[in-house]
């Protein structure tokens, strides 16, 4: 598994997040403010192994920072992202 940097970031209102999985699995990518709220959940279900990206629409949250935590299976990963606007 592998999840990559955001890009842009900084941005404002959209950026892409791209992973890969290795192997099909449960996935889940989640956004959540710098106080650990959830603010978007982006992906939640079944995925066959393979490259995938999703763009991240942030137009109706403040500028800041920002987290975003990819798990499947015992994988997890974390990195951050900027709101500017």
């Amino acid at each position: 598994y592998k999840l990559e940097q955001n890009y842009p970031n900084p941005f404002n209102p959209t950026t892409v997040i791209s992973w890969q999985s290795p192997k099909g699995s449960h996935q889940t990518l989640k956004v959540y403010d710098i106080l650990g709220n959830e603010v978007a959940i982006l992906v939640d279900e079944y995925r066959e192994s393979g490259r995938y990206k999703i763009e991240f629409d942030a137009s109706n949250l403040a500028s800041g920072v920002y987290i975003y935590r990819f798990s499947a299976g015992n994988y997890v990963d974390v990195k951050k992202m900027i709101v500017v606007k």
